[in-house]
């Protein structure tokens, strides 16, 4: 059986497309989820604070030796607590755009455990197609607020 998780990847972007179609056509809140703008950032909230959780992750089965097992921890904790703050703290508009920070911060960091061979190739490629869509999802959202 094929890995599932390539296709879940590119299906959780799904919610930022469908967000950035309502709001390009003027729906600006869905029928008992709110307004559409804070769906898409407490979404991108939850997909970040998951993708940073996954490195974190990453860093167990690291030695103790290997610099990523002490940079990743930290890493993936600091972005989790700025994008968390940033949703408490910013208006939804400017949370967004550290949504595309965060995103692209996440990407970076995901390049440099794939030179490391922390993570596969196959599995970079996928994050990189897709953080491409989050991205531009995100961009085209919040010039529409």
């Amino acid at each position: 059986m094929k890995k599932l998780s390539p296709y879940l990847t590119f299906a959780g972007s799904i919610p930022f497309i469908a967000c950035a179609i309502l709001l390009i056509v003027g729906v600006d809140s869905v029928l008992a989820l709110g307004k559409t703008s804070n769906i898409l950032a407490t979404y991108g909230l939850v997909i970040a604070t998951f993708m940073a959780g996954a490195q974190w992750g990453n860093h167990l089965a690291l030695a103790d030796d290997n610099p990523w097992a002490a940079r990743l921890p930290i890493l993936s904790n600091l972005i989790t607590l700025v994008l968390w703050f940033g949703f408490l703290l910013l208006s939804t508009a400017a949370f967004i755009w550290l949504l595309v920070i965060g995103f692209i911060s996440l990407l970076l960091i995901d390049y440099g455990l794939n030179q490391a061979s922390i993570i596969t190739t196959k599995y970079f490629s996928v994050r990189k197609y897709v953080t491409l869509i989050v991205v531009i999802t995100l961009i085209i959202s919040v010039v529409q607020i």
